[in-house]
Order: C-alpha cells, then sequence, then structure tokens
C-alpha cells in the first residue's frame, strides 16, 4: 500500500486501491470459498430478468465487490452503492473514481430516511451480499419493504447471506465444523481474518483515519440476526414482492432472489 499524496472528493490518490480490493476479497474468501459462484447466479438472474443494462443498487456495497462484478459481466449497466462504513467507501470511491456508470452514497440503512439520498426514484435490480446479517430482524422487515418501493414492476431484490435453519442442527454443527476447520488451515496459509484485516487497514496511511472513524460508527462487529430463508421469503413477499426464493444455497449461504 502506498502513502497518502493528495485528496480529490474524498478519495485519496496514489493508494493501491486494487491491491487493497485483492486483499478484501481474500479476507472474504477465508469464510466464503464458493463466494465467486454466488455471484455469477446472481448476475445470471439479474441478466435472465431485468437485461443486459440493467440500473443496479448495490446495497451495503462496501468496496463495491458486487458493482465490480456487475460490470464486468455486464458493462452497459449503471450502479449506485450505498454503504455507512467510511473506510470501505473510500476503497469502493478509490477503485471506481472516473467511472461514471457508478455513483456512492453515504447513507445509514437504519435510518428511516435513507431512500432520499440516492439518485433515482426506482431500480431494475437491489443486491446485496454478506451485509444484512448485521440487522436484527425487525429493522430488517423494515428495510426490505423500503426495498419494495425501490424496485421496479418487475425488478429484483437478491440478498446473498447467512440464513440459518435451527431446524437443523446436527447439519449446522457439521457444516460449522468443517468450515472453522478450512479456515483454520487457511489462516496457516497466510490469509488474513476480518479482525487482522482491520488491524492492517488501521496501520495504513490512507485508511487509518476511515478505519477509525468506521469502529466508532459499528465497533468490533454488529450482532444482527440471521434467520432462516424461508424467513426472509415470506418477509419479503408480506412487504409486495410476487415471488421469492432461493436460487442458490451453500451450506452456510442462501441467495436469495425476490421479484417484484
Amino acid at each position: 500500500m502506498t502513502d497518502a499524496q493528495t485528496t480529490t472528493n474524498g478519495v485519496t490518490a496514489g493508494a493501491d486501491w486494487a491491491a487493497w480490493q485483492r486483499s478484501w476479497d481474500r479476507q472474504q474468501e477465508w469464510y466464503m470459498p464458493d463466494r465467486e459462484e454466488r455471484f455469477r447466479i446472481m448476475l445470471d438472474m439479474v441478466e435472465g430478468l431485468v437485461g443486459p443494462a440493467p440500473r443496479v443498487l448495490d446495497l451495503a456495497c462496501g468496496t463495491g465487490t458486487i458493482t465490480a462484478r456487475l460490470l464486468a459481466r455486464l458493462p452497459g449497466a449503471t450502479s449506485t452503492g450505498v454503504d455507512l462504513d467510511p473506510a470501505l467507501l473510500a476503497i469502493a470511491e478509490g477503485t471506481f473514481d472516473g467511472d461514471d456508470r457508478v455513483t456512492f452514497v453515504t447513507a445509514d440503512l437504519k435510518d428511516p430516511d435513507w431512500p432520499a439520498r440516492l439518485p433515482y426514484d426506482a431500480y431494475d435490480a437491489v443486491l446485496t451480499a454478506t451485509a444484512l446479517h448485521w440487522l436484527h430482524s425487525e429493522p430488517l422487515a423494515a428495510l426490505y419493504g423500503q426495498v419494495a418501493e425501490l424496485v421496479r414492476d418487475g425488478g429484483v431484490f437478491m440478498n446473498a447471506d447467512h440464513m440459518i435453519d435451527d431446524t437443523t442442527p446436527r447439519i449446522n454443527a457439521a457444516e460449522r465444523a468443517q468450515r472453522h476447520a478450512r479456515m483454520d488451515q487457511a489462516r496457516a496459509d497466510g490469509v488474513l481474518d476480518w479482525a487482522e484485516w482491520w488491524q492492517f487497514a488501521a496501520k495504513d496511511p490512507v485508511l487509518a483515519g476511515p478505519t477509525a472513524r468506521r469502529f466508532e460508527i459499528y465497533g468490533e462487529h454488529a450482532d444482527g440476526d440471521m434467520p432462516a430463508a424461508s424467513w426472509h421469503a415470506r418477509v419479503l413477499l408480506e412487504q409486495g414482492f410476487s415471488e421469492a426464493r432461493p436460487v442458490w444455497a451453500s451450506p452456510s449461504d442462501t441467495l436469495l432472489l425476490a421479484l417484484k
């Protein structure tokens, strides 16, 4: 990582944003080795349901992981990324600086007025991954109602996240044991875990300030809920979607699609 040189519109020039993206991806793959397959299916469904040039809302966008894969797959797409994390947004803004297909918005999804910050009233697709488990069920249900208002008729919402079925405790225990064994091996191979990655970011001249602000906002980790996919599907239908079901799943994660 390089030292800060100049700052324009909150984006620090001279930072190796591609390196930060690679390090973030590797850290996330420490937890989800099938992460790219999940994104592939997500974009398959976007293209199949709303076409090759969608207007997308990247919800809780982080470093812009979904946006990067969206634009690589569908160059005619546009993306609005929304997040509150100043460190991850710094990486996202640096990565896409100068790309007029991408806009970023700083907003708290627990603020009932956050949609007013968006540049558009409606989107073809709202996409999110490994983020909304930070919310408890009640605010998540309220967020789903807001998302339903943002998705145009015929548009889609997809949430890829940890969705735990408490009715299968032995299956859950076996999956957890296997996942942790794999994670232990990855750590032995030198992969940074979540906490180590943030320690690394806090020492970087470019991200130290945004990382400090990030921990003031979130603390170490939010204590949200991870209800089963059936809960997500039911709530999305209650909030105004016409169809909702999983379109991909691993032993620990689900990609839930809702069609308006």
